[in-house]
């Protein structure tokens, strides 16, 4: 059961920091975009925590601050310490929440390792805590993804046989991902559907470019 006066108090939050980042405000769409992503995350997160048995509440409130260091700028090469970062910024509004330490603790792990797997502080690798990386990188294969990305990489621009190289990498890369091991049964359901539908948008993506050039046989 979701505690929605809790969730408000955390999407209220994460608001209020956005609204107050300098670059956030200057760059709308990219506000936009990590809004967006974090709801998303918020829901896969709620999705596995039903089906696992783990606290709604706690996982939503973890998605939902996953990404909150966004409100801070930083270069391209410190993006790998956002999730430590972010969980320094969670930690004290969880506590105020009244979550006993141990929950906040186990929140906190759980963003700060769901960039590189790593944390500043000590904490377990429960299913918990993994769930939230788990979360977040199960939306990096949503439908749409699949157009920002062919967009975003100018597939539109390239070479006929470009394409068919591009097509032909991104199965391969896809083919290695797909028995990724996630931190629990609903994750890996999750994942590998995904996934498996990606390998069939760009096989038939490949199939179709196949047969734009020449007749086969």
């Amino acid at each position: 059961m979701l505690d929605r006066e809790l969730t408000d108090k955390a999407e209220a939050f994460l608001k209020c920091k956005f609204d107050e980042a300098i670059y956030l405000n200057e760059h709308p769409d990219a506000k936009a975009y990590r809004i967006e992503h974090t709801y998303r995350v918020a829901n896969i997160g709620r999705e596995i925590a039903q089906k696992e048995g783990f606290n709604e509440t706690e996982m939503v409130i973890a998605c939902l601050l996953h990404d909150i260091s966004y409100c801070e700028e930083f270069e391209e090469s410190g993006w790998v310490e956002h999730g430590r970062r972010a969980a320094i910024i969670a930690r004290p509004f969880l506590t105020e929440l009244g979550l006993a330490e141990d929950r906040v603790n186990d929140i906190c792990y759980g963003i700060a390792i769901h960039v590189d797997d790593k944390a500043d502080f000590d904490g377990e690798r429960t299913p918990f805590a993994l769930s939230v990386g788990d979360a977040d990188n199960i939306d990096r294969f949503d439908v749409y993804r699949i157009h920002e990305t062919l967009c975003g990489d100018g597939f539109l621009g390239m070479t006929f046989e470009e394409k068919l190289q591009y097509c032909r990498k991104r199965l391969a890369r896809l083919r290695e991902l797909i028995d990724m091991q996630m931190g629990t049964k609903t994750a890996g359901e999750l994942w590998r559907s995904r996934l498996s539908f990606y390998v069939s948008f760009y096989e038939k993506l490949a199939g179709q470019l196949e047969r734009s050039e020449r007749v086969l046989g």
